[in-house]
């Protein structure tokens, strides 16, 4: 068991809250969803690469990779997946139903470890895969009987964490031969090379209109890739399994709330219990696995 780190667990929970942001900047950018998810690889890339180039020494002499594998090819088409999904998903549903829908890439993972390394889960696991089921239903429940492209946005945010649950394991057995800045530079500039020609080819604008366009592009390729997912796959190294699990919380919370407080998406009851059982469910999952 490692020990517990202050730091890696501050550095969790802040990664976590500016990746839900993430559906927030999204919305606020002025070109297509795939553009937006394109742009937040592309302006993240360089200071990734700068930071890698920063740390060739050190991981030098830790005798860590630095070259180019095919795994982390994987690990960038993977995150590419994610990410066009998911740009897609905020397009036609809600910021909160998005980002919940999204974090059910703990059951994914576990669905592949059953049937690939025949891993035998808990039964506290196996209750948590099902509360988070359950979860899921009622959160999209309400969006089956009022819009059919709702619910098409909640199918697309479900299908991005296949994508993301692939990321996942793919960067779990890049981290014992990569550094986090190594990994991360080779995996966003992969990721921006693959959503370039699609981000070209959907419909609307690709470039941001104006100056101010870029200040949200920016903004994702800062908070939401920088801040979030390097800041969490930094923490991810230096804590327990389970405690890294909290981010899977933070995440779809601040989401929720920075959607309400901006654009006043509001969730009914039986979505807000929905989405309550939704993140329980993970956790359960999360803590109990094997």
């Amino acid at each position: 068991m490692k020990s517990f780190s202050p730091v890696a667990f501050g550095a969790l929970l802040v990664g976590g809250m500016a990746i839900g942001f993430a559906g927030i900047l999204m919305r606020l950018s002025d070109v297509n969803p795939i553009a937006s998810a394109f742009w937040r690889m592309a302006l993240a890339a360089p200071l990734l690469w700068a930071w890698a180039f920063a740390t060739a020494r050190s991981d030098a002499a830790a005798g860590l990779r630095t070259d180019l594998s095919r795994i982390l090819v994987l690990s960038g088409v993977f995150f590419a997946g994610d990410l066009a999904i998911w740009h897609l998903a905020l397009h036609y549903t809600t910021v909160a139903n998005a980002t919940l829908l999204s974090n059910m890439t703990p059951l994914f993972i576990a669905i592949w470890l059953f049937f690939v390394y025949k891993t035998r889960f808990s039964n506290g696991f196996l209750i948590g895969m099902a509360v988070a089921l359950a979860g899921a239903v009622l959160l999209i429940g309400p969006s089956a009987s009022t819009s059919s492209t709702q619910l098409m946005g909640d199918g697309l945010g479900f299908f991005s964490a296949v994508f993301y649950a692939g990321y996942q394991l793919v960067i779990k057995d890049c981290r014992e031969s990569y550094s986090t800045a190594r990994l991360m530079a080779w995996s966003t500039t992969i990721s921006a090379v693959i959503l370039l020609p699609l981000a070209l080819l959907m419909p609307g604008p690709f470039l941001p209109a104006n100056a101010e366009g870029w200040v949200p592009l920016l903004a994702l390729a800062l908070v939401a890739q920088i801040g979030g997912q390097t800041v969490i796959a930094y923490a991810f190294a230096h804590l327990p399994a389970s405690l890294a699990s909290v981010s899977l919380l933070i995440q779809p919370l601040t989401a929720a709330l920075a959607a309400l407080a901006i654009f006043g998406e509001r969730i009914g009851p039986w979505q807000m219990v929905g989405g309550a059982l939704l993140l329980c469910g993970i956790y359960l999952s999360k803590r109990n696995s094997t």
